[in-house]
C-alpha cells in the first residue's frame, strides 16, 4: 500500500453496505480502507482513532444522524473531509449535510469510478455533487424567502404542531390548559400568517414546509 494512499472510512447503520464499500475501496490501490462506523457517536471515536483522509458518511442513521456527526467529525477532526453517500435527495437532508460541512453529496446509485473519483477529488479538497443535490440547491436558492417568513410564535407552532398531529380545538385547549377561545385565536393567526384558507390548508403547508417536527 502506498504512502501516498487516500485512507478511508465507512460510516453506515447498514453492514451489508459496509462490506460491499470496504471491498469497493480494496480494489483500488491509491485508496486504503482504514476502519467502519455504524453510527454517528461511533464515527466520531473512530475518526480519533483511524484518522482518515475521507469519510463516506451516511445521513440518515438513529440517534446521532450523519450531518451532526459530520459537524462533531469537522470540528473535532478539521483535516478529515466528509462525503456525505446517501439514498436521499431531500433538499433538507441535502442543505443540513453540506451546512455540516460536507464537501461533497453523492447518492448510493454511483458508479464505483465515480465514487472513486469524488473520494480523491475530497482529498484534494475539490466538492462533488450528485446531479440530484445540484438542482436541489439551485432551486433553493432561487425560490423566494417567503415560505421562511411565517413569523409564527413559539406558541403559535405549538398549536400547529397539534393541528398536524390531528387534534381539535377543544383536545388542544386541554392539552395546553387554554380557553378554546384562545385556541381558536392562535388558529385564527397561524391561517392568516400562513396565508392558508383553511385548517386543512394550514396543515398541508406545515408539511411541506417542515415548520414543525
Amino acid at each position: 500500500m502506498s504512502d501516498k494512499a487516500v485512507r478511508v472510512m465507512i460510516v453506515d447503520d447498514h453492514a451489508v453496505v459496509r462490506s460491499g464499500l470496504s471491498a469497493f475501496i480494496m480494489a483500488y490501490d491509491d485508496l486504503e480502507f482504514v476502519g467502519e462506523a455504524a453510527g454517528g457517536a461511533e464515527a466520531v471515536e473512530k475518526c480519533r482513532q483511524f484518522r482518515p483522509d475521507v469519510i463516506l458518511m451516511d445521513l440518515v442513521m438513529p440517534e446521532v444522524d450523519g450531518a451532526e456527526a459530520t459537524r462533531r467529525i469537522r470540528e473535532a477532526c478539521p483535516e478529515v473531509q466528509v462525503i456525505a453517500l446517501t439514498s436521499y435527495k431531500e433538499e433538507d437532508l441535502v442543505q443540513s449535510a453540506l451546512k455540516a460541512g460536507a464537501i461533497s453529496y453523492l447518492l448510493k446509485n454511483v458508479s464505483a469510478e465515480e465514487l472513486a473519483q469524488a473520494i480523491r477529488g475530497a482529498h484534494a479538497g475539490r466538492p462533488t455533487l450528485a446531479p440530484e443535490a445540484a438542482q436541489v440547491l439551485i432551486k433553493a436558492a432561487t425560490r423566494p424567502d417567503e415560505e421562511d417568513q411565517t413569523d409564527l410564535t413559539d406558541r403559535e407552532l405549538e398549536v400547529l404542531k397539534l393541528m398536524v398531529d390531528g387534534l381539535t380545538n377543544p383536545e388542544i385547549a386541554k392539552k395546553l390548559f387554554v380557553s378554546r377561545s384562545t385556541v381558536k385565536f392562535h388558529v385564527s393567526n397561524i391561517l392568516m400568517k400562513l396565508g392558508a384558507s383553511s385548517r386543512t390548508e394550514a396543515v398541508s403547508m406545515a408539511i411541506h414546509r417542515r415548520l414543525v417536527d
